[in-house]
């Protein structure tokens, strides 16, 4: 029941963003010479995306601009809840690898080179060598290893930015074992909320196609939503190129077909966003438990292959000495 300039100019006040406020004012400005919200939202994209200005835009014109605002904060509050989740799930693995990394460069760069001169004018395994050669690496050339790992990083990075590198990347995304399937769910996920959602407040089919589309943030995921909304443009079925992209899930797909055919596609979205969403976050929470053992076998294993390197020598000394 708040007016809506009153309700702009309260929101710039509590905003602890001086860039926000900002954007705030600007809006404020703008509505109150007479443009609409869904306008003055529009000139700022880096803080209203095309998304949020075409559902306001849409509730402005159907007169339910309240019941559209309460759907955006639910589905902005369930995408950033499913963020969260993933970035803190993935604290304790980083922190067990950067600690493991630590471990293996103190080694490789302290301790090693007090063993080495005991093992001199020794004939020496090839796991002994093969430490030795990385701990020379870490030492002495550590300069060239490093601009040599920094060139092939910015090289990545360029191609990645690339249109080709862009579709390479998102490819790998897609398939890399045991992420991508969860990266694939994410990204579904925000599609069909978005699609649904859109669909829900009066947006035309194909613009939601488009703005969803836009959403995914894979080009692969793109062009299959692309190659849907061609065959809706020509008044074809949704589905069906859906399933040929391989990309989304047969049950999805099933369901947007039964949801064509009874009218009920945006809820239909809505509810296998939110089925997924819950299940995607189970995933994520299985991913990190079995990524917890993973991470300490590996940082095990690289600390006992050195150990192991180190003492290889010496009991072959001794087992010789003994014959």
């Amino acid at each position: 029941g708040v007016p809506l300039l009153r309700a702009l100019t309260v929101l710039s006040s509590q905003s602890s963003s001086p860039a926000l406020t900002r954007v705030l004012r600007e809006v404020y400005e703008s509505v109150s010479g007479g443009d609409s919200l869904a306008d003055a939202m529009a000139r700022h994209p880096h803080a209203f995306p095309e998304l949020h200005a075409s559902m306001v835009r849409a509730g402005e014109k159907g007169g339910f601009l309240e019941d559209v605002l309460t759907r955006l904060s639910d589905f902005v509050a369930r995408q950033d809840a499913l963020r969260n989740k993933f970035i803190s799930a993935m604290i304790y693995p980083c922190v067990l690898f950067c600690g493991a990394s630590a471990a293996v460069i103190f080694i490789m760069s302290f301790v090693v080179p007090k063993i080495r001169p005991v093992l001199a004018n020794q004939t020496l395994p090839l796991p002994t060598r093969i430490v030795f050669a990385l701990s020379d690496l870490l030492q002495y050339h550590y300069l060239s290893a490093g601009g040599v790992v920094l060139g092939v990083a910015i090289l990545l990075l360029g191609y990645f930015r690339t249109q080709a590198g862009q579709a390479t990347k998102n490819h790998l995304q897609l398939r890399a074992p045991g992420f991508g399937k969860i990266y694939t769910m994410v990204a579904l996920c925000r599609f069909c909320r978005i699609f649904g959602t859109l669909l829900a407040n009066g947006i035309p089919i194909l613009q939601s196609l488009r703005i969803a589309k836009d959403s995914t943030g894979n080009v692969v995921l793109a062009e299959a939503v692309e190659k849907a909304a061609e065959n809706v443009r020509h008044g074809e079925p949704l589905a069906a190129p859906l399933a040929a992209s391989k990309v989304f899930p047969p049950m999805i797909v099933d369901m947007i077909a039964v949801a064509e055919e009874s009218n009920t596609l945006d809820k239909v979205l809505v509810e296998i966003a939110k089925t997924q969403e819950e299940r995607t976050a189970q995933q994520i929470d299985f991913a990190v438990r079995m990524l917890e053992p993973l991470m300490l076998m590996l940082m095990g294993g690289m600390i006992g292959f050195i150990a192991v390197a180190l003492l290889l020598p010496i009991l072959l000394m001794a087992a010789s000495g003994m014959k």
